[in-house]
């Protein structure tokens, strides 16, 4: 639990402020609290694949399918219907080399996570204001000297900007 709320603290670290430079790009609609993992983000299947896809180089639907198939069985038109809808959400892009698809993600896993987190974070603070990071603070009961120090810099810039 305090990982997590270490991770979003550095969020707001590496933001220039809280409230600019908000964060555009794949827009998950649905935040999943009681899930772990990338299933806060997708679906069971779609997780999946996203996985798979971020071990590697692009793939088509039958590769990924195959691969699914070695854990469970998995049908090649659920896989495909998953990875275009996963295109137009914009977590993977599509290309074509001959009669193939080949898709790939938008974004590495660490960039996504990144993103996810910081929109995360914008919204807790848009939607419940100061007391968001109020709670995070009041969270950490063992906290890395070196966040400590970068924190108390980021509140004395934020002061420093404001006058």
């Amino acid at each position: 639990m305090i990982n997590k709320y270490i991770k979003l603290l550095n969020v707001i670290l590496q933001s220039t402020t809280i409230s600019s430079g908000r964060v555009r790009g794949l827009n998950i609609k649905k935040f999943k609290y009681n899930e772990e993992g990338l299933s806060r983000f997708f679906g069971p299947l779609e997780a999946k694949i996203m996985e798979f896809l971020w071990l590697g180089e692009e793939c088509s639907i039958k590769e990924v399918q195959q691969k699914l198939e070695s854990e469970k069985p998995v049908n090649f038109n659920t896989v495909m219907t998953v990875m275009n809808r996963l295109v137009e959400k914009g977590a993977l892009k599509k290309r074509t080399s001959g009669r193939i698809s080949l898709f790939s993600p938008v974004l590495s896993k660490d960039d996504f996570l990144e993103q996810q987190s910081k929109k995360l974070t914008e919204n807790l603070l848009d939607e419940f204001g100061g007391v968001v990071i109020s709670h995070m603070i009041d969270s950490l009961t063992d906290v890395d000297e070196t966040l400590l120090y970068k924190l108390e810099q980021k509140i004395q810039q934020l002061k420093k900007d404001k006058t």
